[in-house]
C-alpha cells in the first residue's frame, strides 16, 4: 500500500514543484494499464467499513485520494489488511467508533462529503480538515440535507474545518438536489442508513448510480425510478445493514480518457486499456469522441458488482471533428471536460461545451485555467460563464507554454496530453497533484511511446515565463 504523510501534494508543492515537460512523439503503442475507479475505490472502502463481515477489495485504486478515505476507516473502526494487491476489510457491522482525531481530507471532496453524511447517524463529533484547496471547497450543498435530517453541523462559513455533530434519532426525510451531483446523493443515502423511516432523494438529471450500484452489490434494498417529468428518485428503508461483499475495481474511465484521447491524436497509435467501467453515467466522453469521428471500441463487455466493464481499443489517425455537446450529457463526463478540450483544440471546426458551472467548483475553477491555458497554447476560444467554445483547426495548436496547473491533477495530465502533439514542447509547472488519481501516469504514458520527463529549467507559469 501507498502511505502518505500527513502534509498533502497540495500543502508539498507549496515549497517544492516538480515541473514537468511533454515532447511531440512519432507513435503511441502497447496496453496501458489504467488504475482502478476513483468513485468506487472510495465507496467499496466506506461500504466495507460499514459491514458486517469481511469484505476483499481488488484493484482499488492507490492514490493520494482513496488513501485518505481508508485511512478515516481505519479511525472509524475498520480493520484493515493487505494480500498482494488486494485490501482486505473486516467491517464494523455499523457500530462505528469515534475517531480520536480529526480526519484529516487532504484535497479529496468525495472523501470528505460521503464520510459526512456516513458519521450523521451515529451519537458521536467528527471534525474534517482538508488541504487549502479543499477548504475552499464549497459543502453547503450536503450540510442542507444533513441539517434537515436533525444533524448539527459546524462550519467555516460551509467550508473546512466541519464538525459533524451525529444523531442516533436521525430522521429520513424528503429532499430535492438542486444540484446534479453524486457527491450529494451518496451523502444522503449513506445518512439515510440509520435514519428513522423511508429516504426519498430526487435529482432532476441522473448522475454517477456507483452508489446505489454498490448499496445493492451489499445486500441493501434500494428503489430507483424516473418520473414522467424525468426527475429521477430513490428511496432507502433506514436501519438496514450492509452484509460485505468482495469487489474488484475496475479502471477508472476517467484516468483511461487521457491515453484515449493521446492515442485519437497521434496518427501511429493502437492502444488498449483492460478492464474499464463504461457505466452509462460514466461514458458521455466516449460518446462525444465517437460523435467527433473517433476510432473507439469496447471489447469484452460485461457486468461486475452492478458495474459495466469492457477492454477499451483505440485508434489513431482521424482528424476529429468538431460538435455541439448536448448539456445532459455533462453529469455523465464532468470530470472530462479539461481533457475533452484538448481533443477539441486540434479537431476540424468549433465544438461548443454548455452547462459547465460545475468546472468552477471542482479542485481548481478547471473552466477558468482550461481557458487560459489553451489559449496559452495558441487555442483561438471563448469562455463564458458555464461555458467554453473552442475554434479547431484540424491540427494541433503550436503549445510552447509554462501551464499554470492551479494544482489540479486533471489539468495537469491534459496539458501533458496535448504537449505530446504539439510542435513546441509543453511544460506544467507541477506533477504531484496527479498522484491523487493516477500515481503512475508518467510512466505508464512512456511505457506507450510518451515523452514525460521532469523538467529542470526554471518555472513561473503564472507570470507566464
Amino acid at each position: 500500500m501507498i502511505a502518505f504523510t500527513a502534509a498533502s501534494v497540495y500543502e508539498q508543492s507549496m515549497s517544492i514543484l516538480h515541473p514537468y515537460i511533454s515532447r511531440q512523439v512519432a507513435s503511441f503503442h502497447g496496453d496501458i494499464g489504467v488504475p482502478g475507479d476513483k468513485s468506487i475505490s472510495h465507496r467499496a472502502v466506506m461500504f466495507g467499513l460499514l459491514a458486517e463481515g469481511k469484505t476483499r477489495i481488488t484493484g482499488l485504486l492507490q492514490g493520494e485520494d482513496v488513501m485518505r478515505t481508508l485511512a478515516a476507516a481505519k479511525h472509524l473502526g475498520a480493520a484493515v489488511e493487505t494480500e498482494g494487491e488486494d485490501v482486505i476489510m473486516i467491517g464494523t457491522a455499523g457500530a462505528l467508533k469515534p475517531p480520536q482525531e480529526p480526519l484529516y481530507m487532504g484535497n479529496s471532496g468525495t472523501s470528505v462529503r460521503l464520510l459526512m453524511g456516513l458519521v450523521a447517524g451515529y451519537d458521536m463529533a467528527v471534525t474534517f480538515t482538508g488541504d487549502a484547496s479543499l477548504s475552499g471547497r464549497p459543502m453547503g450543498r450536503v450540510i442542507t440535507p444533513l441539517a434537515q435530517m436533525g444533524v448539527d453541523v459546524d462550519s467555516n462559513d460551509n467550508r473546512l474545518p466541519i464538525t459533524v455533530r451525529g444523531t442516533s434519532t436521525i430522521q429520513a426525510i424528503s429532499y430535492q438536489s438542486p444540484v446534479a451531483s453524486a457527491q450529494v446523493k451518496s451523502c444522503v443515502l449513506l445518512a439515510a442508513l440509520r435514519a428513522r423511516g423511508m429516504t426519498t432523494l430526487t435529482e432532476s438529471a441522473p448522475t454517477r448510480d456507483h452508489s446505489e450500484n454498490m448499496l445493492t452489490h451489499f445486500g441493501v434494498t434500494i428503489e430507483t425510478e424516473t418520473a414522467h417529468d424525468g426527475l429521477h428518485m430513490m428511496r432507502l428503508q433506514g436501519g438496514q445493514i450492509l452484509k460485505a461483499a468482495d469487489v474488484h475495481v475496475p479502471s477508472d474511465p476517467s484516468s483511461a480518457a487521457f491515453p484515449c484521447v493521446a492515442a485519437l491524436l497521434s496518427k501511429d497509435s493502437n492502444i488498449t486499456m483492460r478492464s474499464v467501467c463504461i457505466n452509462e453515467r460514466r461514458a458521455g466522453l466516449y460518446q462525444v469522441l465517437r460523435q467527433m469521428g473517433a476510432t473507439l471500441r469496447f471489447e469484452n463487455e460485461r457486468i461486475e458488482a452492478g458495474e459495466a466493464i469492457a477492454d477499451l481499443v483505440v485508434q489513431g489517425g482521424s482528424v476529429l471533428q468538431g460538435v455541439e455537446i448536448d448539456p445532459a450529457l455533462v453529469p455523465s463526463m464532468i470530470d472530462e471536460f479539461p481533457i475533452l478540450a484538448v481533443a477539441a483544440s486540434c479537431a476540424q471546426g468549433t465544438t461548443t461545451m454548455r452547462g459547465l458551472g460545475e468546472l468552477r467548483v471542482k479542485e481548481s475553477d478547471r473552466l477558468a485555467q482550461m481557458a487560459k491555458n489553451l489559449a496559452a497554447c495558441g487555442v483561438n476560444l471563448e469562455e463564458g460563464e458555464e461555458s467554453l467554445i473552442i475554434h479547431g483547426t484540424g491540427r494541433p495548436p503550436m503549445g510552447g507554454a509554462h501551464i499554470d496547473t492551479a494544482l489540479d491533477h486533471r489539468i495537469a495530465m491534459s496539458f501533458l496530453v496535448l504537449g505530446m502533439v504539439t510542435q513546441k514542447p509543453i511544460i506544467i509547472d507541477d506533477i504531484s497533484p496527479v498522484a491523487t488519481s493516477f500515481p503512475v501516469f508518467a510512466e505508464m504514458m512512456n511505457s506507450a511511446g510518451a515523452q514525460m520527463t521532469p523538467y529542470e529549467g526554471s518555472v513561473n507559469a503564472k507570470d507566464g515565463k
